[in-house]
């Protein structure tokens, strides 16, 4: 699917991950993609209000969930410095698509990182 937001398609997400040598490219790439499905899903799905939002975004989390293996296994892990950049990136995912009182906590609640 391709994204229609044009704000969320001119973003650089993981930006600032992607400068530092710790985390690998590949998986920033596996987080980037997490994080345009989450779009995807938002754009496909519609969601009305943050509780529908939330359930998107807890699928998203769980995602990244998951990578954190990968990272280890790499020699790198989802840090302070990661876990903040993808906070602010669901957070700007939240707010692209009217979502701007969206709690940046309860975006990444299931977070385990």
């Amino acid at each position: 699917m391709s994204i229609t937001n044009k704000q969320v398609a001119a973003h650089a997400f993981l930006r600032a991950l992607y400068a530092d040598d710790y985390f690998p490219d590949h998986l920033l790439d596996k987080g980037r993609e997490i994080l345009l499905r989450l779009c995807g899903r938002i754009e496909t799905e519609r969601p009305v209000d943050l509780a529908a939002l939330y359930a998107l975004t807890a699928v998203a989390t769980e995602e990244f969930n998951r990578l954190q293996d990968e990272f280890w296994a790499a020699g790198s892990e989802i840090e302070t410095v990661a876990r903040d950049e993808i906070a602010v990136d669901f957070g700007f995912v939240a707010s692209a698509y009217g979502f701007g009182d969206a709690d940046l906590e309860d975006l990444v609640a299931a977070r385990d990182w």
